[in-house]
Order: structure tokens, then sequence, then C-alpha cells
């Protein structure tokens, strides 16, 4: 059954047609991925295709209710809103499953419980095909798996994702986003990169037959112009029919070598160009510059204890951060990840303007005002943190506050550097932003492009310890992917929050994990932390099977003891030394 239609679709911002297809038909049962470079336009088709925005040429056509999970709520309020009076019942069981009924009541949400909200309100809105912008974001892995689960039940999406695994696990096809058109692949993540593969592969060899037949040509017609210059003239011996006969001779001969060098300058000049396949540049940030420390460790805290009113979340907890080291924190919604950032940060400020950080003073000016109010709130907690002097932090909150709407993206990665141009256009190359790219104003940039290039301005500045909180948020694959190989050539320390599996896997060389009131410290990446689990689940369960094993040994033995005894239930104990010896020969 077809549920919705768009045909001769249009999108243009400014003179540019940033999105156009002749035709596209969504029906039941299709569980669709949308993936391609942040500015690509792959939020604006499904703005286009739910009825957010109107195109500037073409229609679309739905033919049954439809949901949105939006990335950015464009009205400021989420699809549930906590305070509204009326909430269905369908709602207030996705709320309790999302574990989001309890707050309801609050002013202040986290990103990750907006999200549950966002979902939670979606899903209960009896949407026959539901649109999801990002919908992973901000939700640890066990809020992306319960979401998982739900998409499993959805007959029809049409799903923008970074994760890898849900557009693998739940679509059966892609649409690739790209150069203002759009592309239909009939299967999985998996497949569509595999499509995508040979193409790339494609392109490498007709690039390289390219140049090897351009430089035969040329070569030809090099050898072709050197031979008509040698041809030689007549001798002065040669009488004068000889000589007429020899530059008779040597013109026709000159004449077919000029021929042939023409034919071969034609052919050359239809020769089909090919493009180069685009290569990442290596990184030339001349770290010195920031005065990096040279401490061992940069970042520590001896029983830190933090509460948000009567709710603790951290007691006497301990932690430290080497240098030049990339710290992940791991771990649940809830258990203090961003608070932990938050109270480094809130320290740092301290060190650097005192302890009327909170206030509105000419020294922290340009300190978000959320920030601000933390410090206020943070008060003693931060005593505990200690960090070195010459460590200079920077802060990625995806507030863009630190970012000039009206500015080009090199001037705002400029703005505040300490490395030169060539430095700063190579980390924005590397950041997928490249070319005249550079030269737009980041007021027309998508969310994921202003993340960059928020990223490229924190890589050139006078930072040489960076903290990322859920840095992957809005990027798609390939600028995530780009993303962590910046970051692992980074020489300065790094502590992060993710919930990026793939990403926290291929960047981070050990990892904190808040919970229960403490940090403990893991001195590895997370798959060897999920081998380490693993392996202590399985020695848990010996060791408890064992202990099960040695508790039915014990009562056998005071059965036979007791079986001696005048006056027993001889049969009653029989029965359950029986039933005993079953247990423990399974075991």
């Amino acid at each position: 059954m077809l549920l919705l239609e768009g045909v001769n679709i249009k999108k243009f911002y400014g003179d540019r047609q940033i999105l156009g297809f002749d035709e596209l038909r969504i029906y039941s049962g299709d569980r669709i991925g949308v993936t391609g470079l942040n500015g690509a336009g792959k939020t604006t088709l499904l703005d286009i295709l739910s009825g957010e925005l109107e195109p500037d040429e073409g229609c679309v056509k739905a033919y049954c209710p439809v949901g949105y999970i939006r990335q950015f709520d464009q009205s400021g309020t989420d699809e549930m809103d906590p305070a509204r009076q009326e909430i269905s019942g369908t709602e207030i069981r996705l709320l309790k499953e999302f574990d989001i009924d309890s707050k309801l009541g609050r002013a202040a949400l986290s990103g990750g419980e907006r999200t549950r909200l966002k979902i939670a309100g979606a899903f209960g809105s009896g949407s026959v095909l539901l649109f999801a912008d990002e919908p992973t974001s901000n939700l640890d892995y066990k809020g992306i798996e319960l979401l998982r689960q739900k998409l499993q039940a959805v007959e029809s999406f049409v799903m923008i994702s970074h994760d890898r695994s849900l557009l693998d696990d739940l679509c059966n096809k892609i649409i690739e986003v790209k150069d203002g058109g759009i592309r239909i692949f009939n299967g999985n993540f998996s497949f569509y990169r595999q499509r995508c593969e040979m193409e790339r592969e494609r392109t490498a060899l007709e690039y390289d037959k390219y140049i090897e037949e351009k430089t035969a040509l040329e070569d030809a017609i090099s050898n072709r112009k050197r031979r008509a210059g040698k041809v030689r003239r007549a001798p002065r011996r040669m009488g004068n029919s000889e000589a007429r006969l020899h530059k008779r001779q040597a013109g026709e001969s000159q004449e077919k070598l000029h021929n042939a060098a023409k034919s071969l300058v034609t052919r050359l000049e239809k020769l089909e160009v090919k493009e180069k396949p685009r290569e990442q540049p290596g990184i030339r940030l001349d770290f010195s510059l920031t005065e990096p420390p040279g401490n061992k460790i940069v970042i520590s805290a001896e029983r830190l204890s933090f509460s948000y009113g009567s709710v603790p979340v951290f007691k006497d907890a301990r932690l430290s951060v080497p240098n030049g080291m990339k710290t992940a924190l791991w771990g649940e919604n809830g258990t203090g990840k961003t608070t932990l950032l938050n109270l480094v940060y809130a320290a740092y400020l301290r060190d650097h303007y005192g302890t009327d950080v909170g206030m509105d003073n000419d020294g922290g000016s340009d300190i978000d005002s959320d920030i601000r109010q933390f410090c206020n709130m943070a008060g003693a907690s931060v005593r505990s943190i200690s960090i070195v002097p010459k460590a200079r932090l920077a802060y990625f909150r995806q507030t863009f506050e630190n970012l000039d709407p009206e500015e080009t993206v090199l001037k705002n990665v400029m703005r505040g550097s300490v490395q030169n141009e060539t430095a700063a256009r190579t980390i924005l190359a590397r950041l997928l932003l490249q070319g005249d790219a550079v030269f737009k104003r980041v007021g027309v940039l998508s969310g994921g492009e202003r993340i960059k290039t928020a990223f490229a301005k924190l890589f050139v500045s006078k930072a040489n310890v960076l903290l990322l909180d859920e840095p992957t948020n809005y990027l798609d694959m390939q600028s995530i992917e780009a993303l962590g190989s910046v970051l692992k050539d980074y020489e300065g320390t790094v502590l992060f929050v993710s919930h990026d599996r793939a990403f926290v896997s291929s960047v981070a060389d050990r990892l904190l994990l808040p919970g229960d009131l403490t940090i403990r410290s893991f001195e590895g990446g997370l798959e060897e932390f999920k081998e380490f689990e693993e392996n202590s689940k399985k020695e848990g369960a010996k060791k408890s099977d064992e202990l099960e094993q040695t508790i039915l040994r014990m009562r056998m033995t005071e059965i036979i003891s007791r079986l001696s005894a005048p006056n027993c239930d001889k049969e009653a104990l029989e029965e359950e030394y029986r039933q005993l010896a079953t247990l423990l020969k399974g075991k």
C-alpha cells in the first residue's frame, strides 16, 4: 500500500538547489535509512516528506498519519510536553518503558531524557509512518536498545541515523542524499557501503587508466614533435635533383609526423577527464604552541562529592586523567558523566577566574550562562579537583555560542587560533569541510557542519586538554570516522562522553566508569573492557556454581547423619537426598 509520495521536488536555499528529485514513493513495509554527508540535505528531505517544510517546486502527498522524532525541536517544545495535562494510556506506558514518567514534573531535563520524551511522544501518536532524525542522540546503550526494539515493531519508517548497527538491523532500503539529489539502494547499510566501495574502487581504476592513457598520449605527441624536428636537411654535396628529392621526402615525413601529433592532440583533447579520488591530508599542527604541560597526570580528584539537592551523584570519589591520553566516560544515563565534565570545567574556571566565576564578571564574560549557573551550584565540590597549571581546557558542549553566524567558517576557526591558516584548513579538510565550504557563513551551515567548525576551532586553539560531551551527535558516519581519526592524531589530552560504541572503541585508550556514587577506572579500551566484563561474569558464575555445589554437598552430608538418628522420617530424607543428588549431577 502506498503511504506517501513526493513528485518533482526541488528545494533551494538562496540560488543553490539543496535538494531535488523526480519521484519518491514510500510503501507499507518500507524501512528506510537515510545517509549522506552533513549539509547534504538529509533533514531537509525528512522535513519536506513529513510536511514540516514546503518544497519550492513539486508536491508531497501523505495517505496516512505520520509521526516525527526531530533532531532539533524547531518549536521549542517536545513532542510530548512535560506540562501537558492530558496524556493517553499508551503514552503513559511508553513513558514508563523509557524510564521518563517520573521526570515529567521537572523543569530541566537532560539531553538523554529529552530524547526519550520525544521518542515516547512519537510512538504514542498512533502514526502509521514514522520519521526519525538521529533518534539515538544522547541515548545511552540501554536507551538505544529499547529504541531498537520499538523500531523493530514499526512496519514503515524513514530514519536518519549515524548508528550503523541500527541501519543494518532494521532497514531494507537506504536513501543516499548527495550533490542535491537522492539515490535509492535496496538493502541494508552494509549492502549500501559495499556498493559504494565498489564504486570507489572503480573510480580509482578509471582514474589510474585515465592517467596512464593521458601520459602515453602526451609522450607520443612529444615524441612525434621531437622526430619531426630532427628530419635532416639535404647535405651540401648533393646535386640539385637529389636535394629536391630529399627535401620532398623530408617534408612528407615531417608532415606525417605533424599530422600524427595533431591526431594525438585531438585524442588527448577528447579524452574524458577522470577526477582523482580524494585523500585525507596529514595533520600539521605545531602542538608546542599550546605550551603543553609536562605532568604525567593533568586532572585528578580525591574525595569528590556532589549532589543535585538531596540526590547524590558522587560521594568521596577519585579520578585521574593522564597527560596525552584519550579517556572516555562510559556508562548509563544518569550516572554523572556530563556532571563530571561540568565539575572539571568549573574547577578550571575557578582556577582562572576565581571564586566568583558564576557571577557576571569581565574575566569570565565569554562563559555560557548555564555553566555559570552550574559553577554557582557546584560550590565547594570543585575544591577537591586539581588541574595542573599549564593545562588549558576547552569544552565542547554543542551550544555553538563561540561561533559567529555572520562570519565564514575559516574566519571563525582562525579567531583565537595559535596555528597558521594552512594548519586550520588542513584540520577543516580532515573534518570534511574543504574547498569553498570554508567560505560559507556559519549561519547557513547544517547542525553537523557547525559541529565540525566548532571542533576545528578547538583543535587550532591554545587548548591542550579537550572536554567533549557527546561529540558524535548529529554527525554523519563519514564525519564520525573523520573526527575519530583527527582525535587519534591529536597530541593533547582528551576526556569525553559518548554512547557510540564504535567511536569509543576507535578513540579511547582508557575508561572512567561513573556509577553507584563512585568512579572506577579501567586501563584499556572498550573492547578490552567488554572482554574483562564477560570474563568477570563467567568467573562470578563459576564461583556461584561452586558455592551452590558446596551447599548441596553439605546438605547431603547432613541428611546422611540424620538418617542414622532414631525416629527420623527416613522416607522423606531419602527422597530429599535423591533430589539433591539429581541437582548436584546437573551442575
